[in-house]
């Protein structure tokens, strides 16, 4: 009889031990201004803990070392012309990043494109009125990858006035150095978005893979979604010409705010939007979804034909000017 009962209270330490263990996790809700978006961050903790000024800390120094339109950035300092301005780790993991996607592409995503995005309008350097032919030809000079080296703490140009812009995988790097801090303080499960482009690792409050919509291409400026798609650890991101573009006053014609890196013009493609999904780094597939709007439907299909590691769903205008989707995942 008094194993019997030795046991059941051995039993009864074991359920509430057991039960004191499954303490369930707070849930962190942070949201505001950063890189000129919004931001929304979640995540689940059982330390009692809110990291705002922590990750706030850290949008600074990577704007500090990649926005262009700050001034005084890494990036601003080198595209002025300064000579060896010492890079950081930010810098230096983003420009090597940069450089396998334009490879990869055939330099379809290229960050020296800026000079042209800036004369058309659509970066932080002022516009160039009435771009001809023989000006876009002169600007053209300035793009090109390959003509940018990095050393070991240095970014070399071959010319002083090659435009560096890393705003098409800044934004999803910025999204990367959260995560990993969030990683680091042994949280795993967690949502971080800027601006559209999201990384999820684990699952939401209520034990869900996280739900992230898709928009609607809408040109008129409202705001509603095509798709909803479960995140299991991955990123995704979305590009899209539906929102920004210029309407020239005079013709009429609108111009969007993707560049073809070969002619240097607007890139008129069928492509309305494409949403990047994979286990990489966000950055990754910000940058992938910049290149394929310039790539366009068949070209982008065939490329993720030879990625497997990347799921897309793309909107697109077919040869009789209908919408159209088409995704490499099931939905």
């Amino acid at each position: 009889m008094m194993k019997f009962k030795m046991l059941i209270n051995g039993l009864l330490i074991l359920m509430i031990c057991s039960s004191c263990s499954k303490i369930k996790p707070n849930e962190y809700k942070l949201e505001g201004n950063v890189f000129g978006t919004s931001f929304h961050i979640t995540y689940l903790s059982e330390v009692n803990e809110n990291y705002s000024i922590q990750i706030d800390s850290l949008f600074k120094v990577v704007n500090k070392s990649l926005s262009t339109y700050d001034a005084l950035s890494d990036i601003s300092r080198i595209n002025a012309g300064e000579e060896e301005v010492e890079i950081d780790a930010y810098f230096k993991e983003v420009f090597l990043k940069a450089k396998r996607i334009y490879s990869e592409t055939n330099g379809v995503f290229d960050p020296t494109i800026g000079v042209l995005v800036n004369a058309w309008g659509f970066g932080p350097e002022k516009t160039i009125g009435n771009l001809n032919e023989d000006r876009i030809k002169e600007l053209l000079e300035l793009v090109g990858y390959d003509k940018v080296t990095l050393t070991d703490c240095c970014v070399l140009k071959e010319d002083p006035k090659i435009y560096l812009d890393f705003n098409a995988i800044a934004k999803g790097y910025g999204i990367d150095v959260v995560a990993r801090f969030l990683e680091q303080k042994e949280i795993s499960n967690y949502m971080v978005e800027i601006g559209g482009e999201v990384r999820t690792r684990g699952k939401n409050a209520t034990g869900a893979y996280w739900r992230i919509g898709i928009e609607k291409p809408n040109f008129d400026g409202t705001r509603s979604l095509q798709q909803i798609v479960s995140l299991k650890n991955e990123s995704m991101a979305t590009s899209g010409n539906y929102r920004k573009f210029k309407i020239d006053s005079l013709t009429g014609e609108k111009y969007v705010h993707t560049i073809d890196t070969n002619t240097g013009y607007t890139a008129k493609r069928d492509l309305l939007s494409a949403s990047v999904i994979s286990s990489l780094d966000c950055a990754d597939v910000d940058g992938y979804a910049t290149a394929f709007m310039a790539m366009g439907f068949a070209a982008t299909k065939e490329f993720v034909d030879h990625h497997p590691e990347l799921k897309v769903f793309l909107i697109y205008v077919d040869e009789n000017g209908e919408t159209q989707e088409f995704s490499n995942f099931p939905l």
